[in-house]
């Protein structure tokens, strides 16, 4: 009985180093028979790697954070950590990595796209020439554009953002600067995107934004409902172009009797910059007669009419 329970597991056991061998020999077969065909076949040699982009990516931007170049294998290369790689950069909203048989790869980059500059600083002049001036899309991330774009030049800026520590990939915490980017959005999507162009946020106050917009017109928002304060500022700039006049200062922090002041009108400032002309003097000529004591006159002036003499009249004014 026992030898005969022996015999029965020395069966099975020779079953199993049986199938453990020729599962071996299929997987070193299969291993080999993939090198040969796929990883080591010149035939799969990555040669063409193509680039889109909607932005201002350059394609060595995007080759070297990827660590991706033309001449190795195309089946070498790990789609999954080349996309994530990718996403990683700051300009970058969504990427897409496509391997295409037997040696082309395509990559397609949607970046982020700015919505303004922001900065600690107080007050900037030249954005482009400023080390503390950031890019930032519509979901406070921070970037830095190694080619800056002219249409970047027009974007409006967050000044003033001292309580935020600004680095490039970092997406905006403070209130300010996200009540700030919640006005440039709530703004572009009504009446107020083509009368009310944002240039500037004075966003240093804890309290308050200080907009300015195209036209100098300076209107102070409160943190809370953006939306109301928008509907009244639309209210005031509807009256502003029935009643023809210009909005100089806009207090929406008040709810009632709300501080407002108009800027002069053009007709005015131009009269204000003129001096009043002086009143012309008109000379008018009287005939002059030679007095006694002089001598007679000689013959070539005998016949010539006397001499003249201009006095000045003032002219007398009409009403």
């Amino acid at each position: 009985m026992a030898e005969h329970r022996a015999r029965r597991a020395l069966a099975v056991l020779s079953r199993v180093v049986l199938l453990a061998a020729l599962c071996a020999a299929i997987y070193a077969g299969t291993r080999e028979a993939a090198r040969r065909l796929f990883f080591e076949n010149p035939d799969y040699t990555l040669k063409t790697i193509e680039f889109q982009t909607d932005g201002s990516l350059q394609r060595e931007q995007i080759l070297n954070a990827a660590d991706l170049h033309e001449g190795q294998n195309i089946f070498r290369v790990n789609l999954a950590r080349v996309h994530d790689l990718i996403e990683q950069l700051p300009q970058t909203d969504e990427v897409e990595v496509v391997r295409n048989l037997p040696s082309e790869i395509d990559i397609r980059v949607v970046e982020r796209k700015p919505v303004a500059w922001i900065t600690t600083e107080k007050e900037i002049s030249d954005p482009f020439a400023s080390d503390s001036a950031f890019l930032v899309d519509a979901r406070g991330v921070l970037m830095k554009e190694k080619k800056l774009l002219p249409e970047y030049l027009g974007l409006p800026v967050i000044v003033g953002c001292s309580s935020e520590s600004l680095e490039v990939g970092k997406v905006v915490e403070s209130p300010e600067a996200k009540t700030a980017l919640e006005l440039l959005r709530l703004s572009a999507r009504s009446f107020l995107q083509m009368r009310f162009q944002i240039r500037e946020i004075d966003a240093s106050e804890s309290y308050r934004l200080l907009v300015t917009d195209k036209n100098h017109s300076r209107v102070t928002f409160g943190y809370n409902d953006l939306e109301t304060q928008l509907r009244r500022l639309e209210q005031f700039l509807v009256y502003c172009d029935d009643s023809k006049q210009e909005l100089a200062t806009l207090n929406l922090l008040v709810q009632r009797n709300i501080p407002v002041t108009f800027a002069p009108r053009a007709a005015t400032v131009i009269n204000d910059t003129i001096e009043p002309a002086l009143e012309p003097r008109i000379m008018k000529a009287i005939p002059v007669h030679p007095s006694e004591s002089r001598p007679p006159p000689s013959k070539a002036r005998i016949n010539s009419k006397p001499p003249l003499r201009a006095i000045p009249i003032q002219r007398q004014k009409t009403d």
